[in-house]
């Protein structure tokens, strides 16, 4: 396991209080924090990516086509 430092200002100080407030030690907060930062940036990359699909006429055309396929091919 790798060693981080930081540099905290009064605002990240605060936050850091307010977090291990109830018992969580400070690189508990500092990697639950990082650990989150992370699943939000892929989840807001993954959400780009959906918006631009969505919005591609060829990727459109080509879902509803094979839908389309499926809905034909289907047993009932």
């Amino acid at each position: 396991m790798g060693t981080l430092t930081i540099r905290t200002d009064p605002e990240v100080e605060r936050a850091l209080a307010a977090l291990t407030s109830e018992g969580q030690s400070r690189s508990e907060a500092a990697r639950a924090a990082i650990l989150d930062a992370e699943r939000a940036h892929r989840r807001a990359r993954l959400r780009a990516e959906a918006e631009e699909l969505r919005n591609d006429p060829d990727d459109v055309a080509a879902s509803r086509e094979l839908a389309a396929e499926m809905d034909a091919i289907r047993a009932w």
